[in-house]
């Protein structure tokens, strides 16, 4: 994992110092997340810069790569799991690899295949090709998102990097806030590709590859999801099994210590199980979450899990004080605002973890990929419940309404409250309001027009099929990703989630609906494959997930922070009305609602515009 940035110059004259003054700013800026080298390298047309964090080749590594023949030049942030067979086959076409890392097969693979090349990587990646000979800049990332790219096209100069912050560090010319940007923002609760919240920078989509030159832009999908229907397998739990042992196996090869964040639930359990069964003699380590607040506490859990695995567990307690400042930190290193409260915990928790591992095997895309949300089968009741009588369901929503909030977790009141939302509209329309952070009404308060709702497009696509690939699309790669690489850079840590494994997404697209979701049941056949590893009990507990007690907090020792940040008269920069938000806190004291996602959406924007105005007034302070 390591930082990459970028400047091409494709019209216009070079100032190749100026160039690679820039370069060296966003390099600084990305310092956090490479610690271990640093470069910068180009001249002419381009520039490239790195910031590193050995993980494989450590001895070896150092970027941007430069071809000596042709002057094709590389950086990339990420790790590419299968390079001993990708050099085999360069070594076949007489390209020998020189250097260990895993990155270093990129250059022989582009002069072999072309943009081709990319669809032949395995991992978790985000890159630049510049290619002299043609004055073409390259720009890839992997097919679930896991790694970011950031891009932007000013007066014929390309400049690119993997956060914002970058980008906006070492332009002389500030970036505007994309107030429809932000405000799509305040309703999702991050931004989906390829929107950004600063105008003229966009992001790159998971699985896509963009072409630039004096011509344009060129953007196509090199991998979406797609579920097949092909034969029935013979031996499906042996077969996957096999899959995803190879996945483990691949990503926990590297030449640094590494672990496992453990919540207890079956995605992470899983993952920290197969972990210890590729590596039975190695010691191992675990590090979870723990809350006082009893519901949102699965501290027990995990420490079960490690201890019958022979795994050392350490546990990182989450306290509300830690918010302010950690927030802060966040949003100065990485440029954006996310609306995911969980972005605090994480971040403490990958602070605690990098004291002793360089890299942590994570349980994201279990969900997106075999079926764990509960809205999945709520959306199956919601089409039945659509059909009843109109004036039954607003006797039903009136009653459900008014249920008293609760500061428990995922409570039945919550889940009702969400679930007679949004009746009367399509599947994918109602999913999206269900799992928004604002919901249309609140933005409506808060003087904000919401953004247009995502509609079901063509009848070929099955529902759970349409919602699975909306969710590894959006609310994964440009939420829970993007919370984790932010969250676990900040420390210098990578994150590798094996259910994201090229192999394994292709294994799950296979899985017919009845072993994803059946009746009220989720993940029906990685619950069977899990069994082989964990006991009952542990796979087949409620699904909680990760989760703040927000609600409390906002209305004790975290309400006077809200407060000054929701007072903030830099959100009427948006078009927020002040005297709105700070009535829904009111509301949410009093406990006649429970507005804890709409406030701390909010107080991040608010946070946010406080560090774009400090980055364009005094931008060294900022960067350093």
């Amino acid at each position: 994992m390591c930082g990459i940035s970028g400047l091409v110059q494709l019209e216009g004259v070079a100032d190749t110092s100026a160039m690679r003054r820039s370069v060296e700013t966003m390099v600084k800026a990305l310092a956090h997340r490479g610690p271990d080298d640093s470069g910068v390298a180009g001249d002419g047309s381009a520039v490239f810069g790195m910031a590193r964090l050995a993980i494989r080749g450590c001895h070896d590594g150092r970027q941007p790569m430069v071809d000596a023949e042709t002057g094709v030049m590389m950086v990339c942030n990420g790790e590419i799991d299968n390079h001993a067979e990708l050099r085999g086959w360069l070594a076949e076409r007489g390209r020998a690899v020189e250097h260990a890392t895993d990155v270093a097969v990129i250059p022989g693979l582009y002069l072999e295949l072309g943009d081709g090349f990319v669809e032949r990587l395995v991992g978790a990646f985000a890159l630049a090709v510049w290619d002299p000979r043609r004055g073409r800049l390259l720009l890839a990332r992997d097919r679930a998102g896991e790694r970011p790219l950031f891009y932007a096209c000013r007066d014929g100069r390309v400049s690119f990097a993997s956060q914002a912050a970058a980008l906006v560090a070492g332009s002389p010319e500030p970036y505007p806030a994309d107030e429809a940007a932000v405000q799509a923002f305040l309703k999702a609760g991050y931004f989906e590709a390829p929107a950004s919240p600063f105008a003229g920078m966009r992001k790159v989509l998971p699985g896509e590859r963009i072409a630039i030159d004096v011509k344009g832009v060129e953007r196509s999908r090199y991998w979406r999801l797609n579920f097949t229907r092909g034969p029935a397998r013979k031996n499906p739990l042996d077969e996957f099994d096999a899959v995803f042992r190879e996945a483990v196996r691949r990503q926990s090869e590297v030449e640094v210590d590494f672990g496992a964040f453990l919540s207890g639930g079956v995605d992470s359990s899983l993952v920290t199980a197969v972990m210890r069964s590729v590596h039975p003699d190695r010691k191992l380590k675990a590090f979870g979450l723990r809350f006082s607040e009893s519901s949102y506490d699965e501290g027990v859990f995990a420490e079960r899990v490690a201890e019958s695995l022979g795994v050392d567990y350490t546990p990182i307690w989450v306290r509300p004080e830690d918010f302010p400042e950690t927030l802060a930190d966040l949003v100065r290193q990485s440029g954006e605002p996310l609306a995911d409260p969980a972005w605090v915990p994480t971040a403490l928790l990958a602070r605690r973890a990098s004291d002793e591992v360089r890299v942590a095997l994570v349980g994201e895309g279990a969900d997106e990929l075999f079926g764990g949300y509960p809205t999945y089968f709520g959306a199956r009741l919601a089409e039945r419940y659509s059909r009843l009588p109109g004036g039954l369901r607003a006797l039903i929503r009136k009653a459900v309404e008014v249920w008293p909030v609760s500061d428990k977790k995922v409570t039945v009141s919550f889940l009702l409250k969400r679930f007679v939302q949004g009746d009367e509209l399509d599947f994918l329309a109602r999913h999206v309001l269900w799992t928004s952070s604002i919901p249309p009404a609140l933005l409506r308060r808060l003087g904000v027009t919401p953004p247009e709702t995502p509609r079901v497009a063509g009848p070929q696509e099955t529902m759970l099929d349409r919602l699975q690939q909306h969710d590894l699309e959006t609310s994964l790669a440009e939420g829970l990703l993007t919370k984790a690489d932010r969250a676990s850079m900040r420390s210098a840590l990578e994150l590798r989630a094996p259910f994201l494994d090229k192999d394994v997404i292709e294994f799950a697209a296979t899985l017919p609906e009845r072993e994803r979701v059946q009746g009220l049941e989720t993940k029906v056949f990685l619950k069977r494959v899990a069994l082989r590893y964990l006991p009952k009990d542990i796979v087949y507990r409620k699904k909680r997930g990760l989760s703040v007690p927000l609600s409390a907090w906002l209305r004790g020792p975290l309400h006077d922070w809200a407060e000054a940040r929701i007072s903030s008269p830099r959100l009427e920069e948006l078009g927020i009305n002040r005297a709105a938000a700070l009535e829904l806190l009111r509301e949410h004291e009093r406990r006649s609602a429970d507005h804890a996602r709409a406030l701390w959406t909010l107080i991040v924007v608010s946070e946010w515009l406080e560090w774009k105005a400090g980055m364009e007034a005094h931008p060294a302070a900022f960067t350093a």
